[in-house]
């Protein structure tokens, strides 16, 4: 049976906890130049971070902004800040730990959860990480997206694979929880590369995983592809089968941090079908069901 970010949340915590998506006001150095200048090829011009508030905001009145958003759907009283948008170790450690202080001494924050890349985590952010983690459970969300060569290549994501590895095992030498983003769905790769994505990521020691659909996004060069007809997206079913041949090859001691994941309406391109996010997570349920694997 997986294992769901709520069965860890309520078993390490007692409570379920909600995401506030923040952004710390850094960039990537796959667009400043120091790997490259146009980002990841699905990059959003948000940096993966389009829920966040505005960065221009103090961290007080993102917090407001982000909790004003989920009331209705939560009404716990703790919180995974979550540090989403860009590189969120990419800065220098000044300002990296004025911010994680700042965040991790609120009372209501219960994690913090860092977005950012393999290739972002020196000695200096390491022992960072690891004085954070003492204080309160520090999670650092590592974005892999594929270990497929020619996809590494086409996504531009601007690191060779063994960084990934070495930064999984130095952030699990720390006692960090570690979640590794992976999206499904990638031009040209076969249901086979996307497992041993997975696969991958399980035997490098990973403590949870995102299982992320490709959206196609305005303003991205992927979106300039799929308009060209270079690729298709997959379909509800088609994706929905997927998620349950990757769940089959996550052990139950990994946690499963998301099934698929959201597009800003706004910006969204395809698939269509993604922005009906009820009927999607119903969909993808029903297909764990039968298979039973919840």
């Amino acid at each position: 049976m997986m294992k769901t970010l709520n069965d860890y949340c309520l078993e390490n915590f007692g409570e379920k906890l909600y995401r506030l998506s923040l952004d710390g006001g850094m960039t990537c150095p796959n667009r400043d130049g120091t790997c490259g200048t146009g980002g990841c090829v699905f990059c959003s011009e948000g940096g993966s971070g389009d829920f966040a508030p505005s960065r221009d905001l103090p961290i007080d009145e993102q917090i407001r902004q982000a909790k004003e958003r989920i009331t209705g759907k939560f009404r716990g009283e703790h919180f995974i800040a979550y540090l989403q948008a860009y590189t969120n170790t990419y800065a220098p450690i000044s300002h990296l730990r004025k911010l994680y202080l700042d965040l991790i001494q609120r009372k209501e924050v219960a994690v913090l959860a860092i977005a950012t890349r393999p290739d972002c985590i020196g000695p200096k952010v390491l022992q960072l990480l690891s004085e954070i983690n003492e204080m309160k459970p520090c999670w650092v969300e590592l974005g892999l997206q594929t270990v497929k060569e020619e996809s590494v290549r086409y996504i531009r994501r601007g690191y060779e694979t063994p960084i990934y590895d070495k930064a999984v095992c130095d952030l699990n030498g720390i006692g960090i929880h570690t979640v590794t983003h992976v999206i499904l769905g990638l031009p040209g790769e076969s249901r086979e590369d996307m497992l041993q994505t997975v696969r991958h990521a399980v035997r490098a020691g990973t403590g949870g995983i995102k299982l992320q659909l490709l959206h196609v996004l305005k303003g991205t060069d992927l979106a300039l592809d799929y308009q060209r007809g270079l690729f298709e997206t997959m379909s509800l079913e088609e994706y929905s089968e997927l998620i349950c041949d990757c769940v089959e090859e996550i052990p139950e001691d990994v946690v499963i941090h998301r099934l698929t994941g959201d597009g800003p309406k706004r910006l969204l391109i395809a698939p269509e079908w993604s922005a009906d996010k009820k009927k999607t997570l119903n969909t993808i349920n029903r297909a764990l069901r039968d298979r039973r694997l919840i």
